[in-house]
């Protein structure tokens, strides 16, 4: 009983996250504050009731529409405290109320932002990846259980390595694409985002991340191409996909790659 008491909790907590999340995309794409004006419809600006404000259930209650102006209202808004609601139910079966949980909901929390933001606007701002950077650089230090290391020097090597790997792999493929393809193959955002994936995992994680990004991206991208034409995708998604599988599965992946 108690053991499902925490579990309630741990999603009513991680919705009431996705809804600052929610306002997180709507507005970093956008250069806004995200902290002031107060929540409200994008459509008709009227700010936004507390009771019209409560995580999934407001959205249910109003069918998905304003109150004042009755236009539709993103499903992705739904979505999104949905989502979170779920990776932190894996975190907390994953990891429990530990400070990995913490560490990891914050990761989890910055890969959500960039996500929806780069599908939206085809860039991952600079406060999530570089600023994810360095908290999982401090992180590793302060608590280097999280890089599975027993000392705050092997946490910090463990992180930097991560860093370096990762923003260094995709900084080299870019240049390689650049070369073959004449034009940018690869955003800046999207080699900061690789680094913070290795400040928070290690290197075999932002290694393993790329080629899992690849491979749903690909996919996605023929699909994209084939219905629309369009050949240019956003890639955080991907990365953020392939670094959630590597978060949860990474070694079942390796072992079923290279029968570890």
């Amino acid at each position: 009983m108690f053991e499902v008491m925490q579990m309630v909790f741990v999603f009513l907590f991680a919705i009431c996250i996705g809804s600052f999340l929610n306002v997180c995309i709507y507005r970093m794409g956008r250069e806004q504050s995200i902290i002031a004006p107060a929540s409200h419809c994008p459509s008709c600006n009227h700010p936004i009731r507390w009771y019209d404000n409560i995580p999934l259930l407001s959205y249910i209650l109003l069918r998905g529409r304003c109150r004042d102006c009755r236009k539709p209202i993103s499903f992705r808004y739904f979505l999104v405290e949905l989502l979170t609601g779920v990776l932190f139910l894996m975190l907390y079966h994953r990891f429990g109320l530990s400070v990995s949980f913490f560490v990891f909901g914050a990761f989890v929390c910055g890969l959500i932002i960039a996500t929806f933001v780069d599908i939206d606007f085809q860039i991952i701002p600079d406060e999530v990846s570089v600023g994810g950077l360095v908290m999982g650089l401090l992180a590793s230090v302060i608590f280097p259980q999280v890089q599975q290391m027993p000392t705050h020097l092997l946490g910090l090597r463990a992180s930097l390595l991560g860093i370096v790997v990762g923003g260094g792999t995709l900084w080299i493929l870019g240049l390689a694409g650049d070369f073959i393809f004449k034009k940018e193959s690869m955003g800046g955002g999207d080699i900061k985002l690789l680094a913070m994936v290795g400040s928070f995992l290690g290197w075999q994680a932002a290694l393993l991340s790329l080629p899992l990004a690849s491979l749903f991206g690909a996919v996605v991208g023929i699909i994209i191409k084939l219905r629309t034409k369009e050949s240019v995708i956003a890639f955080g998604p991907y990365l953020a996909l392939g670094a959630l599988l590597c978060l949860f599965w990474m070694d079942r992946i390796l072992a079923y790659l290279f029968g570890l």
